[in-house]
């Protein structure tokens, strides 16, 4: 390729839509168009997409980048071979609990991702708890670890609409994996149900995460359509991340642009990211219920602190910030 920076959209060609896909995707969309000159894609087939993608990231996309001045990695690896990686780690939780992950992606993880980090031009991370955890478990000098936020797309807003739901419900996006810590809301659904309110999970399952049981009691939507997802925010009740560990938590940033009140955990960078606008709880299962009726209860002032605090994420910002450290690193 002849662009100077090849962009690796190996996770935005994944059908399923999370924090890593939804970066991967935006910098394949917007770099090119800010600068079309600079920027190329390489994006394999979506059935590459996953664990057959590890051939096509670690031997295909080196190949395909020869010549570039840097290949920018947006979603955790990069190619052990290409000699000018600049790499976003959203965290280091595979290292952290392995267990959240299959026995596979926790061995492959904790063999590639200090290798690549170390090797890399630069590291960027999404938040200062995940740069924190960068520099501790893979060893990386904390002046070589970037902090770009992510950002929140203006078709989160509080007039969004999508098909509306039968009840008044609560939603949580979240995969139905161990990291996510869905079970903890158990006695959260039972108690709004008593009151003719569901509770709502939108996002599927990963092969590469170990996955959660007893999530009888919650409404599970599996994956939801990417542009039916401001509207399915807007219309909600409330929004619960019930999470054990989030690098950023770009879901509850999507909730608070939307409107809609917040309730989350003291877990990882979700207390900086939600910067107060949030109503806090430890991550258990009476801790969950009690703040979503907390929320319930009052909602306006959350509403209103989610409102403001998301005007400080774009992309746009996110976007142009990177561009910037990468003009830097390669001039």
């Amino acid at each position: 390729m002849a662009a100077e920076i090849v962009i690796n959209a190996r996770a935005a060609a994944r059908p399923e839509l999370g924090g890593v896909e939804r970066w991967a995707r935006v910098l394949r969309d917007r770099l090119p168009r800010l600068r079309p000159s600079r920027y190329a894609v390489a994006e394999p087939p979506a059935a590459l997409s996953h664990r057959a993608g590890h051939a096509w990231e670690q031997g295909v996309l080196p190949v395909r980048s020869r010549g570039a001045k840097a290949l920018l990695n947006p979603a955790n690896l990069a190619p052990l071979a290409f000699p000018r990686n600049v790499i976003v780690i959203h965290d280091a939780a595979a290292l952290r609990n392995p267990a959240w992950y299959s026995g596979a992606y926790a061995a492959w993880q904790a063999r590639v991702l200090p290798a690549v980090a170390r090797r890399a031009l630069h590291v960027v991370t999404v938040s200062e708890f995940s740069r924190r955890e960068i520099v501790e478990l893979l060893h990386v000098a904390p002046d070589r670890v970037a902090v770009i936020p992510g950002g929140v797309d203006p078709r989160f807003h509080p007039g969004a609409r999508t098909a509306p739901r039968e009840r008044p419900y609560v939603l949580c996006v979240a995969s139905a994996t161990a990291r996510k810590n869905l079970a903890a809301l158990e006695p959260a659904a039972e108690a709004l149900a008593r009151d003719g309110v569901e509770l709502v999970v939108a996002g599927g399952g990963r092969p590469q995460f170990a996955a959660e049981q007893g999530l009888e009691g919650l409404t599970l939507l599996g994956h939801v359509d990417d542009a039916d997802l401001p509207g399915l925010y807007a219309q909600a009740k409330a929004f619960v991340l019930p999470s054990l560990h989030e690098g950023f938590g770009l879901t509850a940033v999507e909730a608070m642009a939307s409107g809609t009140p917040v309730v989350t955990t003291t877990a990882g960078a979700l207390p900086d990211t939600t910067g107060g606008a949030a109503l806090l709880v430890e991550p258990d299962p009476e801790a969950l219920r009690e703040g979503l009726a907390a929320a319930l209860a009052d909602p306006e002032p959350w509403r209103a602190a989610g409102l403001a605090r998301a005007k400080h994420f774009s992309w746009d910002r996110t976007v142009r910030e990177l561009d910037t450290l990468l003009s830097a690193l390669v001039p």
